[in-house]
């Protein structure tokens, strides 16, 4: 394990010995499924755990000659914007020594730049690709919800996260895409993108890297006010400075609205804390995780003993899950997973998760109406430069509301690329592209011009 602490696992799995990715190495979150490979979701419940089969993407990157170098950190289960709450410490920026490297991809980001690893693979579930992207001064891709296989992730928010790339540049970030793209029988939410665009050519489905091009010229980009906004002055800047590059390419920018955006942060947070309710409750210590009886500290002959039960305890069963959960999870999986369970009681599903429902259908309907005056939006992938590291365990409000610009299109299902977009007191900034649905050439064409 490096200084940097990007790897929870360094272990090496081969590649074919041809493919579009031979003699390139990828790092994987650890919280997608490699078969004989530890997969920790960054969590002390799933320390021991070794996943039976690979993930799609897996298969996939073996099978285009990739070697994948290793497991990457991440905050626990996706849940974070730091990749400071994994059990497995945290991970240091290397474009940004002291400060987070974002999460909760922050491993990924960190080993591509560090050139620890050629590429990497990232979950965003409300901004974890493009978060740590912006943080660390690398490109990150978060498809089109249905564009890439979850078929071996391990569940966070089913509605809302994706697999996508994190590269140095966003020909080498589409290159990947190219290869994990596509539909899968084992997940029945993909779909072909040349059909979902009614696009028979074929255009839209494949071979985003030759989208690559930087041709902005006759290119509307509109600029959500909303999202710029309240943002870091220095961060503005920025982003500015990368529009004033594009106009000077050709393209045009135009002011758009999105006024649904400043409900979507309170939309998100109830329906990703909801699901993740519902998916971590197999986390029991029974059908997976610590048993109650490593819980409790017991020696190795008790627990051996205690093994022939399941989960490791003969008492009450609630008394064993709890136990087993209060020490595999830390504080912040204990927080969303109780806030996600008081959303769905009795009583209180109608009141908070049904009307968090309807606010992102407002949020969807308002990308499709600002996409219909533009051809891709663009704004700060996040309204502030780096954390320092431990700024914001202490205040996980500061946390969620950092991902103010990253949220609302998980919300509505869109791709969107986040690329370096200069500094701001020594410090990286990212600007964000928002596409139509399987608009990932559009976005890979405009991210082009300036990575």
């Amino acid at each position: 394990m490096g200084d940097l602490n990007a790897f929870i696992t360094e272990e090496t799995i081969e590649g074919a010995d041809d493919g579009p990715l031979a003699g390139r190495t990828v790092a994987v979150k650890d919280n997608i499924s490699t078969a004989g490979v530890r997969t920790t979701c960054g969590s002390a419940m799933l320390e021991d755990y070794v996943p039976p089969y690979d993930a799609t993407v897996v298969e996939r990157l073996t099978a285009a000659g990739a070697t994948v170098v290793g497991k990457t950190n991440m905050d626990e289960f996706g849940m974070g914007s730091t990749t400071e709450t994994s059990a497995y410490g945290p991970t240091e920026n290397p474009a940004a020594p002291g400060r987070v490297p974002g999460g909760s991809s922050g491993g990924s980001a960190a080993a591509v730049a560090a050139g620890e690893a050629d590429l990497a693979l990232g979950t965003d579930t409300g901004g974890s690709i493009r978060n740590p992207a912006a943080f660390c001064g690398v490109v990150g891709i978060k498809p089109t919800y249905g564009l890439v296989s979850r078929y071996g992730l391990v569940a966070y928010a089913n509605s809302l996260e994706q697999i996508g790339p994190l590269a140095p540049t966003v020909e080498e970030a589409a290159e990947l895409l190219d290869v994990i793209a596509g539909p899968d029988e084992r997940d029945a939410t993909t779909r072909d993108a040349s059909e979902a665009r009614d696009d028979p050519d074929g255009r839209a489905a494949a071979d985003y890297a030759s989208a690559a091009d930087g041709d902005v010229s006759g290119t509307t980009i509109g600029v959500p006010t909303e999202l710029v906004e309240g943002a870091d002055g220095g961060v503005v800047e920025a982003f500015e400075a990368a529009l004033d590059d594009l106009r000077a390419q050709g393209a045009e920018t135009v002011d758009v609205s999105l006024p649904s955006v400043e409900r979507a942060v309170a939309a998100y947070y109830v329906i990703a804390m909801s699901e993740a309710s519902s998916n971590l409750a197999r986390f029991d210590g029974v059908r997976y995780g610590v048993s109650a009886s490593s819980a409790s500290g017991g020696s190795e002959d008790e627990r051996s003993e205690s093994s022939a039960v399941s989960g490791g305890y003969e008492g009450n069963w609630n008394d064993a899950f709890a136990r087993s959960r209060e020490a595999g999870f830390g504080e912040e999986v204990k927080r969303r997973v109780l806030l996600g369970t008081y959303a769905l009681s009795a009583g209180y599903h109608d009141k908070y998760y049904a009307k968090a429902q309807d606010a992102r259908a407002w949020v969807a309907r308002d990308f499709d109406a600002a996409l219909s005056e533009a051809d891709v939006l663009a704004s700060p992938t996040m309204p502030v430069p780096p954390f320092e590291r431990g700024e914001s365990l202490d205040d996980p409000l500061q946390m969620y509301l950092a991902d103010v610009n990253t949220v609302p299109i998980n919300l509505a299902d869109l791709p969107a690329i986040s690329v370096p977009a200069g500094e701001t007191d020594g410090l990286p900034v990212g600007v964000q592209f928002v596409g139509p649905a399987f608009g990932e050439r559009e976005i890979v064409r405009v991210g082009s011009a300036l990575a």
